[in-house]
């Protein structure tokens, strides 16, 4: 890189043509200098490629002219932003900055589903694909570092939704009555739905301990428990239920709490034998007791994890003995894959333990289980409803480098961000909410291949598929020259008006050998001086040049011809670097507008220091840094403006005032060399004086006695920070023996500065003098 120090600059003195030209090789240099000292994210983030130019900032960009770099640059000189590259020359025709963009790929509208009067939906009932609540489905996003890109998703709630529900029940010997509500609610529930959808089905399973053959007593005919039995298959014949359900048989308590999560997910994850159609799917779970979940098998000898896999033989759950319980982590991941909603109908000894579940699950409700069929139904219901209000979105897991942020737009104008950025609740039937959602890759994945997300609201079936394409490279690398004799013998490809070196060679024309990047004589260019280490010991030689170091957190990086400088040593203020009112440059702050100091912790704006009176510090003092700095020390408080051993300012100017309003009192001998200051007006009554809110200035009202005990009233006040105004009133009033009259009108500010002391005018009043002779 050419040095900014020691440049031949010949001027000649006889000429006005040369005198000019010789400016402008000046100026031209100056800018040069300054670019190179102070350089962009762009320039200290070393980029040897387009390709890594383009993943620092969406702002770098690459010139691919060939004949750009000057004299001594390094090929990292290419990367740098827009604007900066045109100013040094290169064309914005050469400048490679590819964007990155969104493409909908799908993008059917949301469904109006309604039913005709007859009760049953205009569209199609057995073709559920024509049902959408979710736009768009499908996207295609070109994503390019730091540079998110933002798309709007709709949901629209449709009416006459499909819905599919299975009842699992626990049928131990404790849940008697319980099985005996539930054998007509099938058809009762049927019923009942109707006023929701017209497409309504349910299911049937049960599940017990299965530990022993014969566990009830003689006198109680129960049947042989079991982990999970998948009764009923989905279906929409309601009699068909309450006659499979009536058919079982409640089985002995072996221990409590029960085996509910066995049961659970094997409803969640044998869809094929549930019969799980891609609609609306509820899961009723109804017990009276507590539940098992993972490690609890080893008491039993079983320690292997459960696997999540459907293991139903006969619509019989087979693999009790063998898999431990899952985990609440598992069920709830596999309940969300599947999307299931979950309703927990339990008794009111086991409401806390269920609600502690529900706050782990997400989508789920928890209700008092009932010995009332109808309560039963109700508690659905009511579930269902609460539950489908709720649309809150998820994302499947996110590649490496990749982040997502949501802003919901809700019903009535609600915005919801933070912890609700991606929920809305109370959503009616037919109600549309949206979403905008951005989507930011920070850097390439390492295997640099197209990955793909989903985005769905929880408890739906439906869901967005976003296929996320990353720009690595530059279009302009596709055309690169491999063996290219531009890179020293063809040590690297020449591409993007650069070479990329082989393996194990370096340098702007590739012309190094790794080997050689150690020899004293490269060594001694990357010295600072005699005395220092190679790069300031935060970079290497290359070839003559040093490369800084980059550390862990892109946002800090070294930088400079010696890696001398960096942009995070600098002054601290308040725990952040510049006090958070400037940049780090080269280990000094340079300081915001308003701002100066080491730490850029002074701040120029006075608006701290301003009194009530529009003053700078009550002109009592400096404002430094936004604190007033009293010059006098009896003046105190944030804008000078108290001082606890000054007299009031009525006192302070009574003789003045009295001087040249009434050639009385104490200095009238020496009135216009000590009173010369005021400028007095006088006004013929009180009710002249000025008033609050008709001056643009603040002033105190006074009123003091003279030597011939009488009252004389004024206002005090300083207009345009300068000249101290005073307003007289002619007439003198006398002071009578228990009248006083100035109580309620007593000297009081007009402004926030705190009055001196004002007691010898009570004590005046207290104990009133002998009534003198007041006239002018």
């Amino acid at each position: 890189m050419p040095s900014c120090l020691n440049l031949p600059l010949f001027l000649s003195h006889s000429q006005m043509e040369q005198r000019l030209l010789s400016i402008t090789i000046l100026l031209g240099v100056l800018y040069f200098c300054h670019a190179q000292q102070e350089g962009s994210d762009c320039i200290k983030a070393n980029a040897q490629s387009c390709g890594e130019c383009i993943q620092v900032a969406e702002k770098c960009g690459w010139c691919t002219d060939p004949n750009f770099l000057k004299q001594g640059d390094s090929k990292s000189a290419r990367c740098d932003e827009l604007e900066a590259l045109i100013k040094k020359g290169c064309s914005k025709t050469m400048i490679e900055n590819p964007r990155g963009s969104t493409k909908v790929l799908q993008d059917k509208p949301v469904t109006n589903r309604k039913k005709d009067p007859a009760g049953q939906p205009i569209t199609d009932r057995k073709n559920d694909t024509v049902i959408i609540q979710i736009q768009p489905q499908k996207l295609e996003l070109n994503l390019r570092s730091g540079e998110p890109q933002t798309f709007k998703l709709k949901f629209k709630r449709a009416e006459d939704y499909p819905i599919d529900l299975y009842y699992l029940m626990d049928l131990s010997f404790s849940m008697k009555d319980d099985l005996e509500n539930v054998k007509n609610l099938g058809t009762a529930l049927m019923h009942e739905m109707q006023g929701i959808t017209s497409d309504f089905r349910i299911g049937f399973g049960s599940t017990t301990p299965a530990r022993l053959i014969n566990p009830c007593t003689s006198n109680e005919n129960c049947t042989s428990p079991f982990s999970y039995k998948n009764v009923l298959k989905l279906t929409d014949d309601g009699s068909k239920f309450n006659s499979l359900v009536s058919q079982q048989q409640i089985s002995g308590n072996l221990d409590s709490p029960e085996g509910g999560f066995d049961a659970i997910m094997q409803v969640a994850v044998c869809g094929k034998d549930i019969g799980w159609r891609n609609v609306t799917r509820l899961l009723v779970f109804s017990t009276d007791a507590g539940f098992h979940f993972a490690g609890d098998g080893k008491l039993g000898g079983i320690v292997l994890p459960n696997d999540g896999k459907c293991h139903l033989e006969n619509n019989m759950y087979t693999m009790s003995h063998y898999y431990d319980y899952p985990s609440i982590a598992h069920l709830v991941q596999k309940l969300s894959d599947n999307n299931i909603q979950t309703i927990f109908a339990v008794t009111q000894e086991f409401q806390p333990v269920y609600q502690e579940l529900k706050n782990l699950i997400p989508k789920s409700a928890v209700g008092t289980l009932s010995s009332n069929s109808s309560n039963v139904i109700k508690l659905i219901i009511d579930s269902y409803n609460s539950l489908s209000s709720e649309v809150i979105l998820e994302n499947t897991k996110l590649p490496e480098g990749v982040s997502i942020s949501y802003k919901a737009n809700c019903k009535n104008g609600v915005v919801g961000t933070g912890e609700n950025d991606r929920k809305c609740f109370n959503i009616s039937i037919g109600d549309e909410v949206s979403f905008d959602i951005a989507i930011e890759s920070k850097k390439c994945p390492s295997d640099r291949k197209s990955q793909t997300i989903k985005i769905k609201p929880l408890g739906f079936a439906e869901e967005v598929e976003i296929t996320l394409n990353f720009i690595c490279e530059c279009e302009c690398s596709l055309t690169g020259e491999p063996v290219s004799k531009e890179c020293h013998n063809g040590n690297g490809t020449f591409e993007c008006g650069a070479c990329r070196c082989n393996e194990g060679r370096i340098g702007r024309k590739c012309e190094c050998s790794t080997d050689e990047v150690r020899t004293d004589d490269l060594d001694a260019n990357c010295r600072k001086d005699n005395g220092t280490d190679i790069c300031s010991n935060y970079g290497d030689c290359v070839c003559g040049t040093c490369e800084c170091k980059k550390k862990d957190n892109p946002e800090e990086r070294y930088s400079g011809k010696f890696c001398e400088c960096d942009n995070f040593n600098c002054d601290r203020s308040n725990n952040k670097l510049c006090g958070g009112h400037g940049r780090c440059e080269c280990r000094v702050c340079i300081c915001d507008p308003l701002y100066t100091g080491s730490a850029c912790d002074c701040s120029l704006d006075n608006s701290t220091c301003m009194a009530a009176n529009q003053q700078i510090c009550n002109g009592r003092g400096t404002c430094e840094c936004g604190v007033c700095k009293c010059t006098n020390p009896k003046f105190q408080g944030s804008t000078c403006e108290i001082c606890p051993t000054c007299p009031g300012v009525c006192p302070e100017h009574k003789d003045c005032v009295q001087c040249r309003a009434f050639q009385t009192g104490e200095k009238k001998d020496s009135c216009e060399a000590e009173c010369g200051y005021l400028h007095v007006i006088t006004v013929p009554e009180r009710e002249n004086l000025p008033q609050p809110g008709g001056q643009t200035y603040s002033f105190t009202h006074c009123k003091e006695r003279d030597a011939n005990d009488c009252w004389f009233y004024y206002t005090y006040g300083v207009r345009n920070d300068s000249q101290k105004e005073v307003y007289v009133v002619k007439k003198l009033v006398p002071s009578r023996p228990g009248h006083h009259p100035h109580r309620g009108w007593r000297g009081g500010r007009h402004r926030a500065d705190r009055p001196g002391p004002a007691a010898h005018l009570e004590a005046a009043h207290d104990h009133p003098r002998p009534q003198g002779v007041c006239q002018v």
